[in-house]
């Protein structure tokens, strides 16, 4: 059916439930006279008399009684599942799609999340672990999390950690065997557990600093992981010297499990920030996670 002709029905219904074409006017915002022309059409279109006019109040006929009975309750119908909807939209609800690395999900994301989600049942999440620079836009991801320095210029950050401390720890066990580094260049005859990264392709380089002088270190040894845990896991173990978060090691070395080398050359860079392009249109939900997850 044509648009008008719904105009023309909602029209119908107005003036036959409010006897009036003045109120029914009013109610609709259009001129009586407007509202006589569009009734008028109606009934030649349909061929029948749908409303008896006297000079005191305007009733339906059989045939306007009959479509009265017909079309008002579907009109209803419509008019409650547009409110429904309204309501679906002010409600917080909807899933949103997240890719983090397994660090930042674990000591951030889901810590907040664990809080946040509970208040709002009807809000999915889902987090995408990848170590890789994704692209978030074309891979359909609402947003992203990684370090402050690697957020590309055009997408909106919000900072959801603090700064982020590197270490370098061994075991003791490990650290007795083959001595403790006194240089960055003594990792070169060190066992080291590697990280592989797969935007690069290939080995992270480890990243250090002392009074800002920068240092990039390629390092070698027996083990390479795709995941901190297991780097970590590792390094208790035995295993090698391992280059980890701060709140990764901090319990560990608390414990005598871990001990940290090269304490000079511990970089810090900036913690975790959530991104998203600058175009989304933040829904209720999504905005409420921003708010949620956004560093105090």
């Amino acid at each position: 059916m044509a648009q008008q002709n719904l105009n023309d029905l909602v029209a119908f219904i107005a003036v036959a439930r409010d006897g009036s074409f003045t109120r029914a006017a009013a109610r609709l915002g259009v001129s009586q006279s407007a509202l006589s022309h569009t009734i008028r059409g109606l009934e030649t279109r349909l061929g029948l008399r749908l409303l008896t006019r006297t000079t005191r109040s305007v009733s339906p006929t059989e045939a306007g009684e009959r479509l009265l009975s017909t079309i008002a309750p579907r009109f209803e119908e419509i008019e409650e599942e547009l409110a429904a909807l309204s309501e679906l939209r002010e409600k917080p609800a909807g899933t949103i799609r997240i890719s983090a690395a397994e660090h930042a999900a674990s000591t951030v994301l889901w810590p907040k999340l664990a809080q946040f989600l509970p208040d709002y049942p009807d809000i999915k999440v889902e987090i995408n672990i990848n170590y890789g620079l994704t692209d978030i836009v074309a891979d359909r991801f609402d947003a992203g999390i990684r370090l402050g320095e690697q957020v590309a210029k055009d997408m909106i950050a919000v900072r959801i950690a603090p700064d982020l401390r590197m270490l370098i720890v061994g075991s003791p066990e490990y650290l007795a065997r083959r001595g403790s580094p006194q240089t960055p260049q003594d990792l070169a005859s060190h066992s080291c557990i590697n990280l592989r990264l797969p935007t690069h392709g290939g080995l992270y380089a480890w990243e250090l600093e002392r009074d800002g002088h920068a240092l990039n270190v390629r390092v070698e040894g027996q083990l390479v992981f795709n995941s901190s845990p297991q780097i970590l896991n590792a390094a208790l173990a035995g295993f090698g010297l391992a280059y980890l978060p701060l709140d990764m090691v901090q319990a560990h070395i608390a414990a005598g499990q871990l001990q940290q080398v090269l304490a000079a050359w511990s970089p810090t860079f900036p913690g975790y920030h959530l991104y998203y392009p600058s175009r989304r249109q933040s829904s209720p939900a999504f905005a409420l996670l921003v708010e949620a997850l956004r560093l105090r």
